[in-house]
């Protein structure tokens, strides 16, 4: 992991993580419901959005040439880093019954190398700052798929993936058992984390892309990602409005999975609120963002900025 694209909010303390802070500071509630929802399986949340896009493709028609490549998923992507800028708890992880504030901002998005049924599937992993312009969302974004796009290449991720598949059953079970034990401890080999698709802030898949529905899609146990996002196909919808007239629409369901164990079910509500409100004026994500709110449940430990 580049130190670069680590948050240096905080000092480092007994019980924190290379890849995460511990959250101490919150209602007794929240520190006990990990004990008893002890799998992201048991906490799963689904929320469900549907995002009228018609101005965010008015907006990339505008931005084609100054941000070459630009797409709605691009702003998507955008739009949930400057989430987490403002609700700073969606960045939360839970591992071996505690609260983690993650350390970084990234996403795993898988990709297809080619468009078929046979074409190579891959991972990518780019991280971001909490004050990442769309900018620098689509540049960073560009970099990792242009690393990882061409066929035959191979990125850490498939390496490793590479590797197990030859062990015999019994050394697999063996390989995987130390390696979730030593993650739930911390101490899991860091080269394995950044490889890993599973731990990450957010997991996104387009689906929309190939002409699919979005669908709800299970967190993993293994990992840290607490934040699973899908997205749909676009669709045309009709309404009617105040002066009973029928409008068309044209919009995206985006699916959610979350695990309720990192905030409680308000917070995620108004954080949706607040996706809804920067999708629908999508150029406030060409500029910073006035302020990054830092997670106060790690404690007393911040470093002043």
């Amino acid at each position: 992991m580049n130190e670069l694209n680590k948050l240096k909010y905080y000092r480092w303390n007994m019980g924190d993580r290379y890849d995460g802070w511990r959250v101490r500071n919150v209602d007794p509630v929240f520190s006990v419901i990990p004990y008893f929802l002890r799998t992201r399986m048991d906490a799963q949340n689904f929320f469900e959005e549907k995002i009228d896009i018609d101005q965010i493709e008015t907006f990339i028609k505008e931005h084609k040439e100054d941000i070459p490549d630009l797409s709605i998923m691009h702003v998507i992507m955008a739009a949930l880093v400057r989430l987490i800028s403002q609700r700073p708890h969606l960045n939360r992880f839970v591992i071996w019954n505690k609260i983690f504030a993650r350390n970084h901002v990234n996403f795993s998005i898988a990709v297809k190398r080619t468009l078929s049924d046979e074409g190579e599937e891959t991972l990518i992993k780019p991280f971001f700052m909490p004050s990442d312009t769309l900018q620098d969302i689509v540049r960073k974004t560009r970099l990792e798929q242009e690393n990882n796009q061409q066929v035959g290449q191979q990125n850490s991720s498939d390496t490793i993936s590479k590797i197990l598949g030859y062990l015999p059953d019994l050394a697999l079970r063996f390989v995987v058992f130390m390696l979730l034990h030593m993650d739930k401890v911390g101490i899991m080999p860091k080269f394995v984390n950044k490889a890993s698709p599973w731990h990450s802030s957010i997991f996104l898949t387009n689906i929309g892309s190939i002409g699919v529905e979005s669908i709800y899609h299970h967190l993993y146990e293994f990992g840290t990602c607490s934040m699973f996002c899908a997205m749909g196909k676009k669709t045309r919808r009709h309404t009617i409005d105040n002066n009973g007239d029928i409008r068309s629409h044209k919009s995206i369901q985006l699916k959610f999975v979350l695990d309720e164990r990192i905030c409680d079910g308000f917070y995620y509500a108004s954080s949706m609120r607040l996706l809804n409100k920067i999708l629908a004026n999508p150029r406030v994500l060409l500029l910073p963002p006035e302020n990054v709110i830092i997670d106060e449940g790690v404690g007393k430990k911040r470093i002043d900025l």
